[in-house]
């Protein structure tokens, strides 16, 4: 069951909107959970628990409920599966991101400063778009030292906000995380820096604090607000905060949701028949499913080859351990 939501819609009309997919017009409850966010998963383990019997959901939050003991339900994270991770997060980002940049300000890339936080799929898809439009990208990639150093022997400056916000002409927030960029950062950064996420909601800008503390806000045009500030610099920021890439553009191009559609499906149909397992193959499917689109021509195994390398001809092709 879907129920859409809109822009402009109060925490309170958001809440009611994601109510109405519990049960259907003939009063049958829902049996699977398709969430994006975990805002439907926590909505039903605390206030319909009796449903969770027989349902099947989502990533983030799925670890918590489950960390906390309390996921009553089967699950299948498909957030981070190859084929959404390292292609709806990477690729779609890569593009999408700079499509809701141009469009919301023609500003040209090439020679400012980009101040990216987070180094993840999403990250990594953004900075290599900056890079490539000819940004100078500093990477703030949060506590993690494995993303910090990838980021270095990448070759690229990475410090903290703290040391970072004060060069950057413009800011893009990739990480999922909450007050990346706060008041003090917004008070000394350089007048028109672009600020925008593309990461999660609007919790990793401080947006209430923009709101009560600027001098000024001028709505230049939709999804695009220019924040005076009383130190006399300003900060534009897109989206209101929330994700540029939907607010400004058009989210990602349609054979990069094509890979994430299908994962979902694929996995929803097996969570259906086996609640018990993960299968090995269900990436490689997807993954298959887009070759022809694209020209792809893949090598077969024979019988000898796949002995030795102790597979099956028809896959899967990497162990469970393996990180693409």
């Amino acid at each position: 069951c879907i129920h859409l939501v809109q822009l402009g819609m109060t925490d309170e009309e958001y809440v009611w909107c994601i109510e109405q997919t519990i049960y259907w017009k003939d009063g049958q409850p829902l049996n699977m959970i398709l969430d994006d966010g975990g805002d439907l998963t926590n909505m039903v383990h605390k206030k319909y628990p009796i449903l969770l019997s027989g349902t099947g959901p989502n990533h983030h939050n799925l670890y918590k409920i489950m960390k906390n003991g309390e996921l009553k339900i089967p699950a299948i994270n498909v957030n981070d599966s190859v084929t959404k991770s390292k292609f709806d997060n990477l690729y779609g980002c890569n593009e999408s991101l700079i499509d809701g940049i141009k469009q919301a300000t023609d500003m040209m890339i090439a020679g400012k400063v980009a101040v990216v936080a987070g180094y993840g799929d999403v990250g990594k898809g953004c900075i290599q778009a900056l890079r490539g439009f000819g940004a100078r990208v500093i990477i703030t990639p949060s506590m993690d030292p494995i993303n910090a150093l990838q980021a270095a022997m990448e070759g690229y400056e990475v410090t903290t906000m703290e040391e970072a916000f004060m060069e950057g002409n413009i800011f893009v927030t990739t990480t999922g995380c909450e007050d990346l960029l706060l008041g003090k950062h917004f008070e000394q950064m350089k007048d028109d820096s672009i600020v925008c996420n593309i990461g999660h909601f609007d919790c990793e800008i401080d947006m209430n604090w923009l709101n009560a503390n600027s001098a000024k806000k001028i709505n230049i045009k939709p999804q695009v607000d220019r924040y005076h500030m009383k130190s006399g610099r300003n900060i534009i920021v897109l989206a209101e905060g929330r994700l540029v890439n939907l607010g400004c553009a058009m989210g990602h191009l349609s054979f990069i949701m094509s890979n994430s559609f299908t994962n979902q499906v694929l996995a929803q149909i097996e969570l259906w028949k086996n609640t018990s397992k993960y299968p090995l193959g269900l990436d490689e499917e997807v993954a298959a499913a887009h070759l022809d689109k694209l020209g792809v021509k893949l090598t077969k195994l024979s019988d000898k080859q796949a002995k030795y390398l102790g597979l099956n001809c028809e896959g899967p092709f990497k162990p469970d351990h393996y990180h693409y």
